[in-house]
């Protein structure tokens, strides 16, 4: 990718049930664009009666969006909601003033050999959207605007570009897309971005300006009308991004806010349980005594 400002390396991330590699934030880099927390979960092998379990737990100022490449998981949350996604389909979650949710194996694959892969993005709000009514919104893989220019193929999950709209409801600019392809091409994507872009390299790998780049990089520049690189056979990138906030953001644990006010008040909600409940959900993660580093 052309102008390219950083490169960020996927790092493993401890989040209970098993390690993640952590993309963003890094200590470098907090957010790109409004995206400030990506997660690339698995490729996992749960075996021997192994499941994903996790409890009930909180977030306020960000959408939490899953987007699978294998496996199942089941989300429930404090609305009421009770859905499988799988690979495909987008799960995006508005926390706004604050949510609960959890995440697990679906009944009907529990105690069973299985797989899990795929992704975990938070994207912060807005400052005038901090205080939003949470909302939940699924989309199925066939609703997601998918389109090939020779053997490139698109499939824009969120967002805006190349003059097309995801259904899937998003708070401000921004744009995050699935580029494969099934042999060498190159690629100009400047004239339809815009803000900051970042790209992930899941598998294969790209050649830009006479590097080769590989799986588990993100590669961040902040002029996306310079994004040109050539895609090797058999590539598949995730390419993120849009304008970046005027204000800074604080993140600690699973809050997102403009200020640490916000943060410590959230803090104090949870501690005192008083978030709103998960029907049939007992459980809860309990609040960390210091933040995690990145």
């Amino acid at each position: 990718m052309s102008n390219i400002d950083l490169i960020i390396e996927e790092r493993p991330a401890n989040i209970g049930s098993f390690l993640v590699g952590r993309l963003l934030p890094f200590r470098d880099k907090r957010l790109v664009g409004p995206f400030c927390f990506i997660d690339h979960m698995g490729p996992a092998e749960f075996l021997n009666g192994e499941d994903f379990d996790v409890a009930p737990h909180p977030h306020i100022g960000l959408s939490t969006l899953t987007y699978l490449f294998e496996g199942s998981i089941m989300h429930r949350d404090s609305l009421g909601t009770e859905l499988e996604i799988t690979p495909g389909q987008v799960n995006l979650m508005t926390a706004g003033h604050g949510i609960v949710h959890s995440e697990r194996t679906p009944e009907h694959l529990r105690g069973k050999p299985k797989r899990l892969h795929g992704l975990q993005i938070w994207v912060a709000l807005p400052k005038d959207r901090e205080d939003m009514d949470p909302q939940f919104h699924h989309a199925d893989e066939e609703d997601l605007p998918t389109w090939s220019e020779g053997p490139v193929r698109y499939r824009l999950i969120a967002g805006e570009a190349f003059g097309k709209r995801s259904p899937v409801p998003v708070h401000s600019a921004l744009y995050f897309l699935e580029i494969s392809c099934t042999e060498q091409a190159d690629v100009d994507l400047g004239h339809a971005l815009f803000g900051e872009a970042g790209l992930y390299i899941l598998q294969g790998g790209i050649i830009s300006e006479g590097h080769h780049f590989g799986p588990k990089q993100i590669l961040v520049s902040t002029q996306p009308s310079l994004c040109r690189f050539t895609l090797e056979p058999g590539t598949s990138v995730y390419l993120f991004g849009g304008e970046p906030f005027p204000e800074e953001r604080f993140i600690h644990w699973n809050f997102v806010a403009t200020s640490k006010e916000r943060i410590e008040a959230a803090r104090q909600r949870w501690i005192a349980q008083e978030f709103p409940k998960i029907e049939g959900e007992t459980e809860f993660v309990p609040l960390p005594l210091r933040e995690p580093s990145p």
